[in-house]
């Protein structure tokens, strides 16, 4: 199924590093991921926040990023199309000028804590004590790289002055390879007028040392398989102008550097072997901001413990579920369903600890162990390394569960759809919904048969509670299924199946699966009338 009722939102350069990275067909579907408006959840996310990171130029043309703070509450949302931020930026900030004057902007709204992230891109206007930001394009981002930390506020100091420099000095190229976060700003006006046009403000997070401080005028960082619309790589292709911040988030320092970029697609003898592609800087200027801003972070790594790898199950030849449990003697941190739980594993050969999320997919009630349901991906460095060598008894190390893709509240109707490895938070929340009396319909799309994973689990659920009921799509059946005929439909998951339940006005829709699915569901839903604040959705990637 493909979009077609909302126009291409990639400009050319984007396009063409889609093509060049052999996923052009994401231009033909991500009309419906991308949003000219903050959805609710947005607009409460972003107001809740103490800083977002933007990115423009200066009046010389040079691209910068910086972070925006302010008391609590200083954001606001007044319509879905606009924020207000009642802040100023110091004199000292590169894009002081520009948020006084007005332009075109990009901004990620992070939450460290929680590894939630947005992302929009919009034009700022001066208004009395601060400015306002007219929405240009939105779209929510995976949490994969996101290093979780705690904020607090400090008094306000008098500040040190800024450091300017057209290179890096040896301590703050010490800083830089310490670091294990930045955030990169790029822009592009090469296509016509339109919402494609402006800036991107974006995260990238890694291991400490994920970026390689080649000499004082050269940086490499890494660009890990994500999302594949290529909004930061489309901007480089178009336009080589780059802003990068580097925070220190012990003392509020701002590092911030300019320069120009550009991408090489092939990098042999990486520092990273994650790395798909890399993004070499050469810098042009630099701009160091000792205790620039009153916020503190700390990591939350009193928060990690270990656990036991207990039993693994195959559910299919690429899905293996991972039973885990203490292995410190403490009871396991509970968990809402929908939630995700971080994993950190030293792999042999790799210099740092690697990290990734994956969804929990097992009851909530189950105080002894975890359940993670992992597909193998080819080039997944962690998940390879989780099918073919953890074994029982194996420690690994992890964080407390977190996501905020969970089950609204409310007693109306739920819709569970999800395709692939995307059924694994919809199988714990099948759990969680079971327990109540919640009408739901657990929606799934598989391959065929051999495919589709958890399905014993499911069906027992569904035979001891009469309020859950369940369609189950299989794109490419196979002769056993054929023989077995247990209900399945051929074909894929469409907007007008989920319609067809006829589970009434007041359902909530919750999706996972790629984003190729959740744009078209999404859409599909919208278009028929079903309000925007009644779709959930959870995207996954590759990025194994």
């Amino acid at each position: 199924m493909t979009n077609t009722t909302h126009p291409n939102p990639f400009h050319t350069g984007e396009r063409a590093a889609q093509a060049r990275a052999g996923v052009g067909a994401v231009s033909q579907w991500a009309g419906g991921f991308v949003r000219d408006y903050l959805p609710d959840q947005h607009r409460a996310f972003h107001s809740s926040l103490p800083f977002l990171v933007v990115a423009s130029s200066d009046d010389a043309g040079h691209t910068w990023t910086t972070l925006v703070e302010g008391e609590d509450g200083f954001i606001r949302s007044p319509d879905p199309h606009s924020l207000t931020m009642q802040t100023t930026l110091p004199s000292d900030d590169p894009l002081a000028g520009r948020l006084a004057t007005g332009g075109e902007i990009g901004v990620v709204g992070i939450e460290l804590g929680t590894r939630r992230r947005n992302r929009f891109s919009g034009h700022i206007r001066p208004k009395a004590n601060g400015y306002a930001i007219d929405i240009g394009q939105t779209f929510g981002n995976c949490p994969q790289y996101i290093h979780e930390r705690s904020w607090r506020r400090v008094p306000v100091a008098k500040r040190p002055p800024p450091e300017t420099s057209d290179r890096l000095s040896e301590d703050q190229m010490s800083r830089i390879r310490a670091a294990d976060t930045l955030f990169i700003g790029s822009g592009q006006f090469a296509d016509r007028p339109g919402p494609a046009n402006g800036y991107d403000a974006s995260h990238r997070g890694g291991a400490p040392g994920f970026v390689n401080v080649r000499d004082s005028q050269h940086l490499q960082i890494p660009d890990y398989a994500g999302n594949n619309f290529f909004n930061t790589i489309g901007n480089i292709t178009s336009d080589p102008r780059v802003g990068l911040l580097f925070v220190d988030f012990e003392t509020g320092g701002l590092l911030h550097v300019t320069g120009r970029a550009e991408i090489d697609w092939s990098p042999r003898n990486s520092h990273d072997p994650d790395a798909w592609r890399m993004i070499n800087v050469e810098i042009d200027a630099v701009i160091d901001r000792p205790a620039a801003v009153s916020l503190r972070w700390s990591r939350l790594g009193h928060l990690s413990r270990k656990l036991r790898l207990a039993r693994r199950e195959g559910e299919t030849d690429s899905i293996t579920s991972f039973y885990l449990a203490p292995a410190d003697g403490r009871r396991l941190d509970p968990f809402l369903a929908g939630q995700h739980l971080p994993v950190s594993v030293q792999i042999p050969g790799q210099a740092e600890r690697s990290r990734r999320n994956y969804s929990l997919s097992g009851a909530t009630t189950d105080t002894e162990q975890y359940r993670l349901s992992i597909k193998r991906e080819e080039h997944g460095l962690v998940s390879r390394f989780l099918h073919d060598k953890l074994r029982v008894g194996d420690v690994i190390e992890t964080q407390q569960p977190s996501g905020d893709f969970v089950i609204p509240n409310g007693i109306g109707p739920v819709v569970l759809a999800s395709a692939g490895v995307g059924l694994t938070p919809m199988v714990s929340m099948l759990h969680e919904l079971a327990q109540g009396q919640r009408p739901t319909w657990f929606v799934h799309g598989a391959r065929n048969g051999r495919n589709h994973a958890l399905r014993d689990d499911v069906t027992a659920l569904l035979t001891q509670h009469p309020h859950l009921r369940q369609r189950v799509f299989y794109s490419q059946p196979d002769a056993d299924d054929l023989a077995r005929c247990d209900g399945w439909v051929t074909g894929h998951i469409t907007a007008p199946d989920l319609i067809g339940l006829q589970a009434g006005p007041d359902t909530r829709y919750m999706l996972c699966g790629p984003s190729r699915f959740l744009a078209d569901l999404r859409t599909g839903l919208e278009d028929v009338g079903v309000p925007a604040d009644h779709i959930y959705f959870e995207t996954f990637g590759s990025t194994g």
